[in-house]
C-alpha cells in the first residue's frame, strides 16, 4: 500500500453547545491508517451565540439562511485565529462539520450551519464540509457518520460510544456492523443542570444527590424512538417534541430528582445497546460524568474503555478531519449499512479559495 501523509484541521461543533472543537491531526496511511493529534483545543461559545444556535430550529428558512451567513463568518474568524496561533503546522485543508440546527431526514432535510462556500474564501484554504446533506439526498438518515472513520481509526474496539448532546453507538466487530443514535444525553442533562445554576452536572454530582421518580423513568423508557428499527437518528426537534414536554410534567419535583432519573434512564438505554462482551471505547463530554459511567458499568459485562482526555474531548473533530481525508481521496466515507442510504458514497462538499 502506498505511503500517504495528510495533515488536516478538523472542526466540530456539537449539539451540546460546549463550543467549537479544533484539532490539527496528521493521518498516515501505511498498512492501514493511523493518526497523531498535533494540537487541539475547544473555544467556548459566548452566551449570545449559544442562545442563537439553540433557538435556530425555530427560525423560518429566510432567517435561518441569514444566521448561516453570519455564523459562517464567525466560524471563519475563529478558525483563522486558531491557525494564526499554530503557524508551525502546514495543513492540507480544513475539514469542518459545522453546527446542526435542523435534522429531519424523514422530510429529506438536514442543515449544518457554517458550511457555505464563502468559508474557503475567508480562510484562503481548501475546505471540505457539509457531510450530511448528500446522504439525506440518497434517502439516508445523514447520521451517524462517525463509523465511516471509526472502522479505520478505532477498529481495535468492539464498539464505540460517544456521549455528547446525543449518544450514538457503532458496533464495529462481528458479522453485522451497525451504528445509530441511542438517546439524548447532554442536550437534556445540561439544560437540567442550568436550572440549578450549573453549566453542566460535573461528575454527575447533582444526579447522584437526587432520587428516582418511578413514573418519569417508566415514561421515558416508553418513548417510541427506542422501539424504532435502525437506521435511526435524533435531532433537537425530537427533544423539543418528545422529551421536554415529558419532563415538564414533573416540574413539581426537585430538579436533582429529575436529573437523577434522566441519568439513570440514559445509562439503561446505553447499556442495553452495548455488546455483551468485548471492549467499548467511550468518548464525548458525558464520559467525564462519573456517576453516569458507574451506572452504565453496573448494567453491562462489556469492558468500558476511557481513553486519554485528548480522545475523549476531540474524537469527533478527529473523525470529521478523517472523513475529509476520505472525501479528498474520493473514497467512501458514508456507508448505507449505517445510515440507510441507497448506496455507499463519498460525502462532503469541497470548496476552494
Amino acid at each position: 500500500m502506498e505511503y500517504l501523509e495528510i495533515t488536516v484541521l478538523g472542526v466540530m461543533s456539537g449539539t451540546s453547545l460546549d463550543g467549537i472543537d479544533f484539532a490539527i491531526v496528521k493521518f498516515v496511511q501505511a498498512n492501514g491508517w493511523s493518526f497523531e493529534v498535533m494540537e487541539a483545543t475547544t473555544v467556548p461559545y459566548s452566551t449570545e451565540w449559544g442562545s442563537r444556535l439553540k433557538t435556530a430550529v425555530t427560525l423560518d428558512a429566510k432567517n435561518r439562511a441569514l444566521l448561516d451567513i453570519e455564523y459562517t463568518l464567525f466560524l471563519g474568524e475563529r478558525i483563522t485565529f486558531f491557525l494564526a496561533e499554530h503557524q508551525g503546522y502546514s495543513i492540507d485543508f480544513v475539514s469542518s462539520h459545522g453546527h446542526t440546527v435542523l435534522h429531519q431526514p424523514q422530510q429529506g432535510v438536514t442543515h449544518q450551519m457554517g458550511n457555505l462556500s464563502s468559508l474557503a474564501q475567508q480562510l484562503q484554504h481548501k475546505v471540505i464540509c457539509d457531510f450530511r446533506t448528500a446522504d439525506v439526498a440518497l434517502k439516508g438518515e445523514g447520521a451517524p457518520l462517525v463509523p465511516g472513520a471509526e472502522i479505520h481509526l478505532f477498529n481495535s474496539y468492539d464498539a464505540c460510544v460517544n456521549l455528547g448532546g446525543f449518544a450514538n453507538i457503532s458496533i464495529l466487530k462481528g458479522t453485522h456492523q451497525k451504528a445509530y443514535d441511542v438517546c439524548a444525553v447532554n442536550v437534556v442533562m445540561n439544560a437540567l443542570a442550568n436550572k440549578c445554576g450549573q453549566d453542566y452536572d460535573k461528575n454527575g454530582e447533582l444526579a447522584r444527590a437526587g432520587k428516582t421518580i418511578p413514573a418519569l423513568f417508566l415514561a421515558l423508557q416508553k418513548l417510541p424512538f427506542y422501539q424504532k428499527e435502525i437506521p435511526k437518528s435524533l435531532g433537537i426537534e425530537w427533544v423539543n417534541v418528545e422529551v421536554t414536554p415529558l419532563l415538564h410534567n414533573f416540574v413539581h419535583h426537585n430538579v436533582e430528582d429529575i436529573l437523577h432519573t434522566y441519568t439513570w434512564h440514559v445509562a439503561m438505554e446505553i447499556a442495553k445497546n452495548l455488546p455483551r462482551e468485548g471492549s467499548v471505547l467511550f468518548s464525548g463530554g458525558g464520559a467525564y460524568n462519573s456517576y453516569l459511567m458507574e451506572l452504565i458499568q453496573q448494567e453491562t459485562s462489556a469492558q468500558i474503555v476511557l481513553p486519554p482526555p485528548q480522545i475523549i474531548e476531540f474524537k469527533e473533530a478527529i473523525v470529521f478531519a478523517f472523513l475529509g481525508v476520505l472525501r479528498d481521496l474520493d473514497q467512501p466515507n458514508c456507508f448505507s449499512r449505517f445510515t440507510g442510504s441507497i448506496c455507499d458514497h463519498s460525502s462532503g462538499k469541497i470548496f476552494y479559495p
